[in-house]
């Protein structure tokens, strides 16, 4: 009877241990969730994360847009810049007296140029930026010239040299002999009495005012303007004597041009125009001339072809 009685009593110290054993290692079934097979964690089931704010996703998509823009423009910036600093080291920081500074500030200010980045290139008076011009061939055997402003003329001759290699160019000796270097007047094609002139009016008052010859652009963006050809020598006297005669000059620039024209398969068509547009990428590259229609190419990023009528001006 002792022994009985022991046992009933150890007994009843037991329940209430099983019982929490027994809870512990049971789920409470939860209405509306499903049971996981015994043994399986219900971590997966169980658990709860808040939603994404929606702009979050918006900037995700956003930032696929909004990156690439902002590398186009910085690009731009830089070679914004580089003018600047080139224009500076030639003709000064006054743009009063420095016509050709006062243009490429002009373009700065209507591209939304930073204030800072403007007066940063003005105050780099002493900056080591140099000028230089690349020959090669590019495809399909056309002759090429680059010109760049660079403040290391060994890196920036193995960039394009690379460029060129991987484009099915070479750089190399003798393609300036496939150009002729000569003085360029952008004229509008409305005279100062809104009067529009054609072609054959324009090639009478070429004679008239000591040109070579006119030529109507082959880029879009020059649709509205005439170049008058002339020699070097000549060029502001030619630039003033056609504003005497009622036109209006917007520009007066040297350039390299073509005196030879080259034709190009469609594959070979293909492959200068990723040419162009990885020259286009470095920033080094101020403009590039082909002997291939167009015949030259200007930086196109950000409509930065109206570099156009700003760079390489000769002053007044």
């Amino acid at each position: 009877m002792a022994a009985a009685g022991l046992l009933g009593a150890a007994a009843r110290r037991l329940r209430p241990l099983r019982a929490v054993e027994t809870t512990r290692c049971r789920q409470t079934p939860q209405v509306g969730l499903p049971m996981p097979p015994f043994g399986a964690s219900s971590d997966r089931a169980l658990r709860l994360s808040a939603a994404s704010p929606a702009g979050h996703n918006k900037w995700s998509k956003v930032k696929h847009i909004k990156g690439p823009k902002d590398t186009a423009r910085s690009q731009v910036f830089t070679k914004l810049s580089r003018l600047i600093r080139f224009a500076v080291k030639e003709g000064g920081p006054n743009p009063e007296f420095n016509s050709n500074l006062a243009n490429i500030l002009k373009l700065c200010r209507s591209k939304n140029m930073p204030k800072s980045t403007i007066e940063a290139a003005l105050k780099s008076e002493k900056n080591k930026d140099i000028y230089l011009l690349h020959e090669g061939r590019g495809p399909g055997g056309s002759s090429l010239l680059i010109e760049v402003l660079s403040d290391s003329g060994s890196r920036c001759q193995a960039a394009i040299k690379h460029i060129l290699n991987k484009h099915g160019g070479v750089m190399t000796d003798g393609a300036k002999y496939s150009f002729d270097r000569k003085g360029v007047v952008m004229v509008g094609t409305e005279d100062k009495e809104k009067r529009a002139v054609n072609l054959e009016r324009a090639l009478e008052l070429a004679i008239e005012a000591g040109a070579e010859d006119v030529q109507e652009p082959e880029n879009d963006d020059e649709k509205n303007m005439l170049r008058f050809i002339c020699d070097i020598p000549s060029l502001h006297e030619v630039r003033t004597k056609l504003d005497s005669l009622g036109l209006c000059s917007l520009s007066c620039v040297l350039e390299f041009i073509p005196n030879m024209k080259v034709k190009l398969s469609d594959e070979d068509m293909e492959a200068a125009a990723h040419l162009i547009e990885a020259l286009n990428s470095y920033e080094d590259v101020i403009r590039a001339y082909f002997t291939y229609a167009p015949g030259k190419m200007w930086i196109t990023h950000l409509d930065l072809i109206q570099l156009v009528s700003t760079t390489m001006y000769l002053n007044n």
